[in-house]
């Protein structure tokens, strides 16, 4: 699974198959560096699958209380010793200390970068939680096993347990019979392996690569050169360039950088596409609702009720970058450099469309859109306060109330020192690292290709930016070229992509005119 790592739990079983235990321990980094911080699990509702070594067609029970303490999460299940024959073996096993721990599987959803390594995981999704021989954090083994019915156990702390535990393995040394050594075998084999996996360093997560991935890997190290087997995993692009496409995890992976870094993407309707082109049904911005009864006979479409379709198309946007091969033969992982540098150059190229983009060859830019209403100012050179207070008040309530105000930096700066008539400034500076300024109370977006205040100009826009519609093509295709560079010692790497925009509902936007 994608993102687990493994940590410790020390846990007591019983004959009927209870389990209680700390699935994982807050504070304390596992051999990836990784640290859990309580809070964590905020989310987990149980029932909570119980796998064996992480293995989802290996189902032995069920976890049915999770708490969180102050040392970590306190987890409480049953093995399902008398429906589910693995369920009796892995008592058995536990029983005698040949899998001996509690890891969980999990998904990332907040975390941070550690300063020398590794992160501090803020939130994740709890997917499982399992009894495994070689858990992935350094303290991860059994500390107590109920036997037989024994009770003791329950009441005692992890110190004692660990001391009980190390009497019983001191007794014990060296005297396992070797049928029991051969019946065991094969899974502590089983459990190295998903040990190894797990542990194993891909790139940005720990996570086994797709067939196609680890192909494209090879391809983009070695280009044409790359052997016939990685060849063959990839595919072809439709691209005139040629080259391949990228596999969906890199695609995506891309997107979402472009996401983090293109202001108009956070607010935006961003939709996803296969194909060319979407056709959306326009409609009035009070829609064609009307009053009737059940005697009335139901009103007829008509050219003014039914406004018909448009198509959002997507435009090919092409860059490349330089990388050098000694990064190429160095880097850890060169598809993370590649996705890096293309994420920026993307980013940079959209951005100026979908505000100013001609809607031909690029997407159609909310600021070249013809029918966007407009606002004068007052004034050809400054701003006017009064008038920013009208112009927000002219905004339909519906779209006021979900609009934002979107503005390059230097207009930002003079609105910053604006003032109403009771000497209040319009603009409130943000107080919080994540939340926007807000101007009259309406959040302040900073888009560096809004144009600057000068005559007969449109600096500033407010909208509800619901009603622009950001399309991408889901592919992404690529051609490495070791050869047109090669005297610089320098691989270039094009890329290629679609993607489309356009304002779907021109009501919500309205922009301001540096005029009288």
């Amino acid at each position: 699974m994608a993102d687990r790592i493994e940590f410790k739990a020390s846990f007591a079983v019983d004959e009927a198959g209870v389990i209680t235990g700390l699935a994982a321990v807050f504070g304390t980094a596992d051999r990836g560096g990784d640290v859990l911080h309580k809070g964590a699990f905020a989310g987990a509702r149980p029932p909570i699958p119980m796998l064996a070594s992480h293995d989802p067609a290996d189902v032995v029970g069920v976890w049915d209380e999770l708490t969180e303490t102050a040392t970590g999460l306190q987890v409480k299940g049953r093995l399902l010793v008398n429906d589910v024959a693995r369920a009796a073996e892995v008592r058995a096993l536990v029983q005698s200390g040949a899998m001996g721990g509690l890891s969980i599987g999990y998904l990332a959803t907040k975390k941070a970068a550690r300063v020398g390594g590794g992160r501090d995981l803020l939130r994740v999704e709890l997917v499982e939680v399992s009894i495994v021989a070689v858990p992935m954090h350094p303290g991860a083994r059994i500390a107590a096993v109920k036997a037989h019915g024994a009770g003791k156990g329950d009441d005692m702390t992890i110190e004692e347990m660990q001391a009980e535990l190390a009497k019983i393995e001191a007794k014990h040394a060296g005297a396992l019979d070797a049928a029991v050594a051969a019946a065991v075998a094969p899974y502590v084999q089983r459990l190295d392996k998903l040990e190894a996996k797990g542990n194993r360093h891909t790139g940005d997560d720990k996570q086994e690569l797709s067939v196609e991935r680890k192909a494209f890997q090879a391809y983009l190290t070695r280009g044409p050169m790359a052997g016939e087997v990685e060849l063959k995993a990839l595919t072809l692009a439709s691209d005139p360039n040629g080259g391949y496409l990228a596999p969906a995890e890199m695609s995506g992976e891309i997107v979402k950088d472009i996401v983090e870094m293109s202001p108009i993407r956070s607010i935006a309707s961003v939709r996803g596409t296969n194909g060319p082109s979407v056709i959306y049904p326009t409609r009035k911005p009070m829609g064609n609702a009307t009053w009737d009864d059940e005697l009335d006979q139901e009103t007829e479409t008509t050219s003014t009720s039914f406004l018909g379709q448009l198509e959002v198309g997507t435009r090919g946007m092409s860059t490349f970058v330089d990388i050098s091969n000694m990064l190429m033969q160095d880097a850890p992982s060169v598809e993370a450099e590649v996705r890096e540098a293309l994420s920026e150059d993307f980013e940079k190229k959209e951005t100026v469309a979908f505000v100013n983009g001609n809607g031909t060859t690029q997407p159609e830019g909310f600021m070249t859109n013809t029918t966007v209403a407009e606002y004068k100012n007052g004034h050809a050179t400054v701003l006017q306060p009064d008038a920013l207070i009208k112009f927000l008040f002219s905004v339909t309530p519906t779209y006021r109330n979900a609009g934002v105000w979107v503005m390059n930096g230097t207009t930002l700066g003079l609105i910053s020192t604006l003032k109403d008539t009771t000497n209040n400034y319009l603009w409130t500076p943000s107080v919080r690292d994540g939340q926007p300024s807000t101007l009259l109370g309406r959040p302040v977006i900073e888009v560096i290709d809004m144009p600057d205040v000068a005559a007969n100009a449109f600096p500033i826009c407010y909208a509800d930016f619901s009603g622009y519609r950001i399309l991408d093509r889901l592919s992404l295709s690529m051609l490495v070229d070791p050869y047109s560079q090669a005297t610089r010692k320098i691989t270039r790497i094009h890329a290629g992509r679609r993607v489309g925009g356009k304002v779907l509902m021109a009501a919500k936007f309205k922009k301001l005119k540096m005029a009288v």
